[in-house]
């Protein structure tokens, strides 16, 4: 079983993220979907997005405390969408978590050039993916 199938398998109900507004943008239904329950079982208020592009809006409209984004992704990248938030005045406070495949040394590096502040690297645990948060959100 990977790490993704554990996250479904996992009944342990997590606390201590209530209230806290996440976006995730990830082109992988899947990804989506179990990061999302992972993250509302931990008390986060979690809205996706399956590109860049139709995250903006929602970000617009959410105000999220945390943005988790895919960096491959179709027409508008992970690396694209976190330069356009952290060039915002209004966005680029906000702590965001590169999620990936891709575990290269350019690809950590790159990330930092844009912005983000932390970076996780698919299949994530559990664990990993409440570690982040807590880091970045406290």
């Amino acid at each position: 079983m990977n790490n993704i199938d554990s996250i479904n398998a996992t009944e342990v109900e997590v606390e201590g993220f209530n209230g806290l507004k996440v976006v995730l943008i990830d082109d992988s239904k899947t990804i989506r979907q179990s990061a999302k329950a992972l993250l509302e079982r931990a008390g986060c208020d979690v809205v996706t997005a399956s590109d860049g592009f139709e995250s903006l809006a929602k970000i617009v409209e959410h105000q999220p405390d945390i943005i988790f984004i895919d960096i491959t992704m179709p027409r508008l990248d992970g690396f694209q969408t976190c330069a356009l938030i952290k060039q915002n005045s209004r966005f680029g406070h906000i702590p965001i978590v590169m999620l990936t495949s891709k575990d290269g040394l350019f690809d950590r590096a790159r990330s930092k050039l844009v912005g983000a502040e932390q970076y996780i690297t698919k299949p994530f645990t559990q664990e990993e993916l409440l570690e982040v948060l807590g880091r970045c959100t406290r």
